[in-house]
C-alpha cells in the first residue's frame, strides 16, 4: 500500500509542497528573502528586448520582463535552497563555464603591444607557415556508370586513359584543374587517401595514377608542388594577436584553477589516486 502511495502522482505533489515549506521556515537569513532589481538588471532586461525585436520595450513589455525576471530569481532560490542543482550534469557544466568565462573576461581587456606580439610570432613560428600547394589537373572516371566494350570496369578504363588521349573520361561536377590547394583541401573534397597518394607524386608532364577518391578513379597530372613556407609577421599579425589572446586566456584559467585546487583536499579511492599522482 505504501508502495502505491509513492507512485501516486498527488502523493509526490504533497511531498514537494512539504519540503518547499519547510526548506522556507529554516531560513535565518532574511537577505535570501529580498530581491533587488538594479538599474544594472533594468538595462539589460532592455537591451535583450531590443536586440530580439529591434525596438525598446514599451511600459507594458517591460513591466513583464521586470516580473518575469523576479519570477525567474524567486524560483531560482527555491530550487537552490532544495537543492534541485545537485547532481544535474547540465546545470554543473553550465556554472563551470560561466565561472571560466569569467576568468577569460579579465584577460580580454589586454591588449599587446607589438614588440610583444613579433616575440610571440618568433617562438611559435610552426603555427604561422602557409602549408604545401599542389597544382594538378585530373580526368575522371566514375564507378556507377555502365563501361563500352572492351572497358570492363573504371579502373581499367582510366588505366587505358594514362596512355590514350582520347579517352577523356566522365563528366565531374567539380573542376577539372586545381590551383595551388593544400593537402588538407583536396582531402576534403577527394578524400584523405586520393589526397595522400596525390602528396607523393613528383611533377611531371604526364598523366598518372589511377588514383581512387570518393567518387571513382581518376589520372592526374602533376603540375606544380610547392613546399611549405614561412609567412612573415605583417601577413599573420591579426592571427597573431588572437593566437596570443587564446594563449593569455589558456595561461589565466591555468592559473585561476590552481589557485582554487589549492584550497581543496582530494581524496581518492585507492584503486585510482596513484592514477592522478603519475606524472
Amino acid at each position: 500500500m505504501l508502495a502505491n502511495a509513492v507512485r501516486d502522482p498527488l502523493f509526490a505533489f504533497i511531498l514537494l509542497g512539504a519540503a518547499i515549506f519547510l526548506v522556507s521556515s529554516w531560513r535565518d537569513n532574511p537577505d535570501d528573502l529580498i530581491i533587488n532589481v538594479s538599474e544594472g538588471d533594468i538595462t539589460r532586461l532592455k537591451d535583450q528586448w531590443s536586440s530580439q525585436m529591434r525596438r525598446p520595450p514599451n511600459d507594458k513589455e517591460l513591466r513583464g520582463l521586470i516580473t518575469n525576471h523576479i519570477k525567474e530569481e524567486i524560483y531560482h532560490r527555491e530550487a537552490l535552497a532544495l537543492g534541485l542543482d545537485h547532481g544535474d550534469a547540465i546545470v554543473r557544466r553550465r556554472l563551470v563555464q560561466k565561472l571560466t568565462f569569467l576568468t577569460e573576461d579579465l584577460e580580454m581587456g589586454r591588449t599587446p603591444d607589438e614588440p610583444t606580439l613579433i616575440t610571440f610570432y618568433k617562438s611559435n613560428r610552426e603555427r604561422y607557415q602557409q602549408p604545401p600547394q599542389i597544382t594538378f589537373r585530373h580526368r575522371y572516371f566514375s564507378a556507377d556508370r555502365p563501361r563500352a566494350t572492351g572497358w570492363p570496369d573504371a579502373f581499367g578504363h582510366a588505366e587505358a586513359a594514362l596512355t590514350d588521349e582520347r579517352l577523356q573520361g566522365d563528366p565531374f561536377m567539380l573542376q577539372q584543374e586545381y590551383t595551388g590547394r593544400s593537402i588538407r583541401d583536396i582531402a576534403n573534397l577527394f578524400g584523405r587517401d586520393f589526397a595522400d597518394t596525390l602528396s607523393h607524386l613528383k611533377p611531371e608532364d604526364t598523366w598518372q595514377g589511377p588514383i581512387r577518391s570518393a567518387y571513382g578513379w581518376h589520372v592526374v597530372m602533376l603540375i606544380d608542388k610547392q613546399p611549405a613556407r614561412a609567412l612573415d609577421f605583417e601577413t599573420v599579425k591579426n592571427k597573431v594577436a588572437l593566437d596570443w589572446q587564446d594563449d593569455q586566456r589558456d595561461l589565466a584559467n591555468a592559473r585561476y584553477y590552481q589557485e582554487l585546487a589549492a584550497k581543496y583536499t582530494t581524496a581518492l579511492p585507492p584503486s585510482v589516486s596513484a592514477l592522478l599522482e603519475a606524472p
